[in-house]
Order: structure tokens, then C-alpha cells, then sequence
């Protein structure tokens, strides 16, 4: 509840700026309205809306438009200090800071979703790769298998993840080599309605087409959505175990 109450501090004070950066800025500027070309009033007001989109949030990208649209009128264009333009320059640059400063805040939530992939898929490799490295500097199949249902865990956003020896059940949900996820050999749509929370899903431990165990993955407290790619990178931690347990009992 804390870190909802935070997030929502956060967004309050960023659109609480949107509004009023603006129009302080138009403020400060007004006195000075006859000296300097609205072109470049309008430019310094397309810096703030960049700096408010920035932020990655949306509403606060185009508010932080509309203000700068409407305080721009309000203070820089003639007649000053009413909400009408007589100049076509002038309607035009309030068009404008409108349209560009919707498009910077898509460009800035955009990127800032690139960003947000990139340090994920940082984070599966690293975890494939600690796995990885544990298995080749000789670590017990005991402590990979324990470190694998960590990592399985925070990749696919689940509650719980154990190892257990023995053959897939059929009826069970199946996380499937390619990633898909099925049920009775229905292939369910996990982006869309997430994994089953009312069993556990087994991911199959296998080496060279012998099953060596399994994991059962729990995902009941909440709907998690892993995408495909998270789905692989389980898979892919699932083949190191498999690895690590052939020729030796499938029980470590």
C-alpha cells in the first residue's frame, strides 16, 4: 500500500508540474513579450513538455501541451491576457506545441518501454547466466536445481517453483519446450488471460529426450503474464538442470 501511495505522490507532483510549468514560465516571460520572437517562447515551452514527458507518463505529457498551448495564448500572443490570437503565426505555433508535444510524450513512453525491455532481458541473461556459470564451476545439482526455482521464480513473476522427480502427469498444465503453455492439449493464451492459477504447471526437466524430473510452477496468489521470451528463458534454465542430472539419479 506504501509503494501504491508513493506512485501516486509521484504522478500527482508530475502533472501538478505540467499545469504549472507552463504557466510560470509564460508568466516570467510576459514582461519581456515585446523584445524576443514568439518562435522562440514557444521552442523554451517545447523543452518543458519534453522534460515533462520524460517522465513516461502519458496524461502528464499532454497536459503539460494543453498548458503551454493555452498560457502561451494567454500571455505571448495579441491581444495579451485573453484567450484569442489575431496573429496566423501565433494560432499556428499553438498548434503546434499541441501536436509536438503529444508526439514527444509517445516518443518518450516509447522509449522509455525500450528501456524498461532492455534491463529484463539484462536480467534473464544474467540469471541464465549465473545459472550457467554455477553449473560449470562444479556446484552440486542440489544447490543449481535451488538456484534455478529462484531464477524461475523471478522471471515468470510466480509464487513458487520446486523440483520433483518423475514423468509429466497428462492432464496437468504443460509449459512447453517452444514456450507455449497448454492444458489438455489446448494451448492456452497466456498474454491474454495469464497463467492457471488453480494448478500447478509443469515445466519438464529433460536431457538428450530423457525426462529427468520436473518443476511445478505455482502462480496462484495473482495473474502474471510472462511473455514468450520469458517463457524461453524458463525453458532454457530448465535444460541446464536437465543437463547437470544426466547420469546421475533423477532425484539430486
Amino acid at each position: 500500500m506504501r509503494i501504491n501511495g508513493e506512485v501516486t505522490t509521484y504522478r500527482s507532483e508530475v502533472l501538478t508540474g505540467a499545469v504549472l510549468g507552463p504557466l510560470v514560465v509564460c508568466a516570467l516571460l510576459s514582461p519581456f513579450r515585446n523584445s524576443f520572437d514568439n518562435a522562440n517562447a514557444a521552442l523554451l515551452l517545447v523543452l518543458l513538455i519534453v522534460a515533462v514527458a520524460s517522465f513516461g507518463i502519458r496524461p502528464a505529457g499532454v497536459v503539460a501541451a494543453v498548458s503551454s498551448a493555452v498560457w502561451f495564448d494567454f500571455f505571448l500572443t495579441v491581444p495579451f491576457n485573453r484567450l484569442t490570437i489575431d496573429d496566423s503565426a501565433d494560432v499556428e505555433a499553438t498548434i503546434l506545441l499541441v501536436v509536438i508535444g503529444a508526439a514527444v510524450t509517445e516518443i518518450a513512453i516509447w522509449g522509455r518501454r525500450q528501456q524498461a525491455r532492455a534491463s529484463r532481458q539484462k536480467g534473464y541473461l544474467d540469471g541464465v547466466l549465473t545459472a550457467s556459470h554455477a553449473a560449470a564451476q562444479g556446484a552440486s545439482v542440489k544447490d543449481l536445481i535451488d538456484q534455478v526455482e529462484a531464477e524461475l521464480v523471478a522471471v515468470l513473476r510466480i509464487d513458487r517453483a520446486r523440483f520433483v522427480a518423475g514423468d509429466k502427469r497428462p492432464h496437468a498444465p504443460q509449459l512447453n519446450h517452444d514456450g507455449s503453455v497448454s492444458r489438455g492439449g489446448q494451448v492456452l493464451k497466456v498474454e491474454r488471460d495469464g497463467l492457471p492459477t488453480n494448478a500447478e504447471i509443469e515445466l519438464v526437466v529433460q536431457h538428450a529426450g530423457t525426462t529427468r524430473g520436473r518443476f511445478l510452477l505455482t502462480a496462484a496468489a495473482r495473474i502474471t503474464r510472462p511473455d514468450l521470451e520469458q517463457r524461453l528463458v524458463a525453458v532454457a534454465l530448465a535444460d541446464l538442470v536437465g543437463a547437470a542430472l544426466a547420469g546421475q539419479p533423477a532425484t539430486p
